[in-house]
């Protein structure tokens, strides 16, 4: 009788939070983040870059490449002459993702917000949001997915939302990380993947 269930070796790629490296460690995967900074949770995480370790014999990566030039809201600074290096930084930013991509590893998925890559590279495979998964947000996360399935809502919600005393709506989720003073750690909580989506992933990209 043939065993249908067996474990993956799966690499997360620029990832400092793991959760999605301990979605899959929960589901029996042997799973491994990286990122040039320690991981914020203990775990199997190698912080340095993610080249050093591409081509060690994974059989899914799940990549989230850094979204600062390349995500739509940054995309107004390119030709802001207070910022020289920004095109080139964004040119490197692309080069990145396509080594990503290509590297030799039978299941890929690509995660970035709506910006650069869908008009540079192609159109993304899937636009998710976290309230499809049971977290409280309306963020657009796009996925550009090779040999994977698209990922399939599990616990659809209403999000909240914050009302501005003029009357203006917000995600409430976008709104209270605004209030977080330090910048890094606004970065890291704007960063993170959301645990459904992570769930998700684990369950549905590792069955």
């Amino acid at each position: 009788m043939v065993n249908e269930w067996y474990t993956l070796k799966v690499l997360v790629a620029c990832e400092e939070s793991g959760v999605v490296r301990e979605a899959f460690k929960k589901k029996g995967h042997y799973s491994v983040s990286c990122d040039f900074l320690p991981s914020s949770i203990e775990g199997d995480h190698y912080q340095g870059d993610v080249l050093d370790i591409i081509h060690d014999g994974w059989d899914l990566m799940i990549a989230h490449p850094p979204c600062t030039f390349l995500c739509l809201s940054g995309a107004r600074w390119v030709y802001d002459p207070r910022y020289p290096d920004r095109k080139e930084d964004r040119e490197k930013a692309y080069q990145f993702v396509l080594e990503l991509i290509n590297a030799p590893i039978d299941k890929i998925a690509i995660e970035n917000p709506i910006g650069y890559l869908s008009s540079r590279w192609r159109k993304p495979d899937q636009i998710i949001k976290p309230y499809m998964f049971g977290d409280n947000s309306t963020k657009s996360t796009c996925l550009w997915l090779k040999n994977l399935s698209k990922l399939s809502p599990t616990d659809v919600i209403v999000p909240d939302k914050h009302i501005s005393k003029k009357g203006i709506i917000y995600d409430k989720w976008w709104f209270d990380t605004c209030l977080i003073q330090d910048h890094e750690e606004r970065r890291k909580a704007r960063s993170k993947t959301f645990q459904g989506i992570a769930d998700a992933m684990a369950d549905q990209w590792g069955s």
